[in-house]
């Protein structure tokens, strides 16, 4: 009997020190709660961004150096626009040449190009290689380059299987990157997907004669680093601007030189914090800017983001208190409404609140799904300044 007890005891002890079946089911839901909102979360910010999933990752691919360099031109070192007439459209992308031929052949897969979006500007880069030793000293010093677009693949070196679409004059004997323009076979290929045959380049003496491919040489998919193959470059619109970039000629200046010349590299601080609530008084203080980071590593987008690695976004946070000072740049409205609650003349009129006044635009320099490196302008993503409104 005692035995009995002892081990019914036991097994009271066992029970009672076990989570009850109620415990478990709140944890679990909450941790699926908690999920579901991180998931409803990211898939919101996706759409800001205008996507529907986030791109796949591809390892430690390099971006092209015109990439780099044209992200660093537009864009300071938090992602804000240094000034929204710099870039031609607020979507540029790069296609490197799928054929990987020898020959002086390419083809770009544009599949990802939305037919919505407004072709403004398509140019092929070409990397021009140093002539070989063997024939540096030629008596040419110029030669012609033309581009054209395959019409007929059967009929690649005949006027009626071709289009010409660029042509200019090029020494023989530099080197680096040439671009050439073709605009018009890139807006034909987007009216008709299968019209895409390619592009074929074609390299003449002053004459008229074909050039020695040995003298007159470009980088291709297939023989050369990355950084020097055929690319192609496209300038787009996808009809997202906003009135705010319409007015940003009038603010941009102004209010630029206030944003941060160095990246933020965590959420704000403590000190940061206390500038907007005093916990000693409990009294919050009037309407300012504060911090707000948004950290790309902490939502799992760095494996596809080239820059920047996350943006200061800012938030408006503090009172409109009577009277409003032209410091709280309210607006008249505000002015009013402030009015109003002092004097207590209607019930249920609340103090103006604080709210962003000013937007400025960030840039996203990222790899797609087709390995593709693309630069985006998205407008209103940074709190400029803030007002009483």
């Amino acid at each position: 009997m005692l035995m009995f007890a002892l081990s019914f005891a036991a097994l009271v002890c066992t029970v009672a020190a076990r989570p009850s079946l109620s415990y478990l089911e709140n944890h679990f839901t909450a941790e699926n709660e908690s999920e579901g909102v991180r998931s409803a979360a990211i898939k919101r910010l996706l759409e800001v961004f205008g996507m529907e999933d986030p791109p796949a990752i591809h390892g430690h691919k390099q971006a092209p150096q015109y990439m780099l360099d044209l992200y660093n031109t537009v864009a300071d070192v938090d992602g804000v626009t240094k000034d929204p007439y710099l870039l031609e459209g607020n979507t540029v992308r790069s296609f490197f040449d799928k054929l990987r031929s020898e020959q002086v052949e390419f083809r770009f897969n544009l599949s990802t190009v939305a037919r919505s979006e407004k072709i403004l500007t398509a140019e092929l880069h070409l990397f021009k290689l140093r002539p070989q030793a063997s024939v540096t000293f030629n008596r040419h010093h110029f030669c012609q380059v033309s581009v054209y677009q395959l019409l007929d693949n059967s009929k690649t070196n005949h006027t009626q299987g071709r289009k010409l679409l660029s042509s200019r004059l090029i020494p023989v004997h530099s080197t680096g990157w040439e671009v050439f323009t073709i605009t018009q076979a890139v807006r034909s290929w987007m009216v008709d997907e299968g019209s895409n045959l390619g592009l074929h380049v074609v390299v003449q003496t002053l004459g008229g004669s074909q050039m020695d491919m040995k003298l007159i040489r470009f980088a291709s998919g297939r023989s050369h680093h990355q950084s020097k193959q055929p690319m192609l470059v496209l300038f787009t619109d996808d009809g997202r601007r906003s009135a705010t970039i319409e007015h940003a000629g009038e603010f941009l200046w102004s209010v630029t030189p206030s944003l941060p010349h160095a990246p933020m590299t965590g959420p704000p601080s403590r000190s940061a914090r206390s500038l907007d609530y005093s916990e000693e008084e409990g009294l919050s203080t009037s309407c300012q800017r504060q911090p707000l980071y948004v950290d790309f590593e902490e939502i799992g987008w760095s494996g596809w983001i080239v820059s920047p690695r996350g943006y200061n976004a800012y938030h408006c946070k503090g009172s409109c208190p009577f009277p409003l000072g032209q410091n709280m740049r309210p607006t008249n409205h505000a002015t009013v409404q402030s009015i109003i609650n002092a004097l207590k003349l209607m019930k249920g009129i609340d103090t103006p609140c604080c709210v962003p006044d000013k937007l400025f635009s960030i840039n996203l320099l990222y790899f797609d799904d087709d390995e593709n490196v693309v630069l985006k302008q998205y407008n209103d993503m940074v709190a400029g300044s803030c007002g009483c409104h």
